[in-house]
């Protein structure tokens, strides 16, 4: 039986380029994936049912210039 991929906080921070904070707002989004295990410390999701989600409803961030403006 194959493993699944897992995606951890930090990968997903990584993957969507936020911060862990931005990931809870992210992870609690309505149609994001259920996490595949709740572990003391941390929650791991299925990296293809996140990898598919982000497909269609990938975060957006403001180009660079706007985040400087404020």
């Amino acid at each position: 039986m194959k493993r699944p991929r897992l995606y951890g906080p930090g990968e997903l921070a990584a993957l969507f380029g936020v911060s862990r904070q931005r990931v809870l707002q992210i992870t609690r989004r309505p149609g994001f994936p259920e996490p595949l295990a709740r572990l003391v410390g941390m929650n791991v999701w299925d990296a293809d049912e996140v990898d598919e989600w982000a497909r269609h409803n990938r975060p957006r961030r403001p180009p660079a210039d706007e985040d400087e403006q404020g």
